[in-house]
């Protein structure tokens, strides 16, 4: 059985009388996560000094001329640090929202989160100096 609630949005159908969302149209979806990264860019300082080193990596890729296979791992690791800070600036959020005290389980957890971008960020660290030493020296 489906039945559409007559809300504000509409965004909110029932089924064997669950209410579930209704999934928004692809476009607005895009949009929706273009938003979120316009939103960390402006707001997470960590994630703009992060963005900073992605734009540096792009300049040496081309201008010491990367192998394919070379470039290809430089953005891997390069889009893989962006990926963990968007995830760890998520999970400390929510953290936030559920639990304003401090609380040493949720500090637990938002130290977690964040030593997930640390490794993220050594192993880049790691695969630039393994990618750029054959270019440079």
């Amino acid at each position: 059985m489906l039945r559409v609630i007559n809300n504000y949005q509409n965004k909110f159908i029932f089924v064997n009388n669950q209410i579930t969302m209704r999934k928004p149209p692809i476009h607005k979806s895009l949009l929706n996560a273009f938003r979120g990264i316009f939103l960390i860019m402006k707001s997470e300082r960590n994630f703009q000094l992060e963005l900073f080193a992605f734009a540096v990596n792009v300049f040496l890729i081309f201008y010491l001329k990367l192998s394919s296979i070379d470039t290809i791992l430089i953005l891997l690791v390069s889009f893989g640090v962006l990926v963990a800070e968007i995830f760890n600036t998520a999970i400390e959020k929510t953290c936030d929202f559920i639990q304003p005290e401090f609380d040493k389980k949720i500090g637990f957890i938002k130290d977690i989160s964040a030593g997930g971008v640390i490794l993220t960020a050594i192993l880049s660290v790691i695969v630039g100096i393994l990618v750029y030493w054959k270019y440079i020296f």
